[in-house]
């Protein structure tokens, strides 16, 4: 049975989406833990954090991020969506590992792979249960 485009063009929005996600966490992380002064209740720190290159660029790619998940929801259910987005965890808990080097303990690590098997078993399921409402193109 072939692929179909949409299928295809699906899946590389979900890679794209999860690739902005993933690494948008990691620069704000690396960013907020780089700053000289901690993000607190002054709203001056959080305005100058902005120009700070590394909270820059995950803020840019958490938007670019957003509109990706916008262009997902328009070609397949929520319900497809959201458990293969939760991907994303897995991927978190890999780069914080990697890159900050932060500690993961072995329930974390546990919970990861039960998120990664949830979205191994909604992989298998259609990506789109119903039609488009009539009058949409």
């Amino acid at each position: 049975m072939p692929i179909s485009n949409k299928t295809v063009r699906t899946y590389l929005l979900l890679v794209l989406f999860l690739a902005l996600r993933a690494f948008g966490n990691l620069s704000l992380a690396w960013g907020t833990k780089h700053m000289p002064e901690t993000l607190a209740a002054d709203p001056l720190v959080y305005i100058r954090s902005m120009l700070h290159p590394g909270i820059a660029m995950g803020v840019a790619m958490l938007i670019l991020a957003l509109l990706v998940r916008l262009a997902l929801l328009s070609l397949a259910d929520l319900s497809f969506i959201l458990p293969m987005t939760a991907i994303g965890y897995v991927l978190a808990a890999l780069l914080g590992r990697v890159f900050l080097h932060e500690t993961v303990s072995p329930q974390r690590w546990l919970a990861v792979l039960l998120i990664f098997g949830g979205a191994v078993l909604v992989s298998a399921t259609p990506q789109a249960t119903t039609g488009r409402p009539e009058g949409s193109k």
